[in-house]
């Protein structure tokens, strides 16, 4: 097999020959942001629980058909992203589905967190809670596009272009996008945050 310059590809490519332990590596690396990718698109812990799953029974798939065209976490985001517009649409035909589970999360519950890798005094945890439940909420009044465009760009140090193939629209809107979102989510944070840096 020809050296790959991307080493998940290589992997995916290892998928494609029937390599088990190739698909578990990668799935082990990318489960948790896949995961927290659909969480914050869907709001639903649950449901980011199920269709993260349901994103890696598709790469398995369509491990035969896959070539290398892109980066392959750009490739696996835009199948991720793929899978969370239909839930949002069966979601739309089928509202009283997921209307439970969404209030129970609304009501009383802070927003789940699938990560948090820092080390914080409990009066500090408290405060970080609370800022990112407002984080949370604004990202969550977001359009959609816009949404995905700042998850993969802050939590996923996808590149514009990455992003763009993502979406599936030009870089300059995909710029766009990620600006006017910067540009809400600072307006409505404001009062949060000492800064309103929401630069990459």
């Amino acid at each position: 097999m020809p050296e790959v310059a991307d080493p998940d590809a290589a992997l995916m490519l290892r998928v494609k020959q029937g390599d088990t332990a190739a698909f578990t590596e990668l799935v082990e690396k990318y489960r948790q942001p896949v995961m927290n990718v659909v969480y914050r698109i869907l709001r639903d812990a649950t449901e980011a629980e199920d269709l993260a799953q349901n994103v890696f029974v598709q790469v398995y798939k369509s491990a035969e058909r896959y070539e290398i065209s892109a980066k392959f976490s750009t490739w696996l985001f835009t199948i991720t992203r793929n899978l969370c517009l239909n839930e949002i649409r069966r979601r739309s035909r089928h509202p009283a589905d997921s209307l439970d589970a969404t209030h129970a999360e609304d009501d009383d519950q802070p927003l789940r967190q699938f990560e948090d890798k820092k080390n914080v005094s409990p009066p500090e945890t408290l405060l970080h809670g609370e800022l990112t439940q407002k984080i949370e909420a604004a990202l969550g009044e977001l359009p959609e596009n816009q949404r995905t465009a700042i998850l993969l760009c802050r939590q996923n140090d996808m590149s514009y272009e990455e992003i763009s193939e993502v979406l599936g629209c030009s870089l300059s809107a995909t710029k766009s996008l990620i600006h006017r979102g910067r540009e809400t989510l600072k307006a409505k944070l404001k009062p949060y945050l000492k800064t309103g840096d929401w630069s990459a």
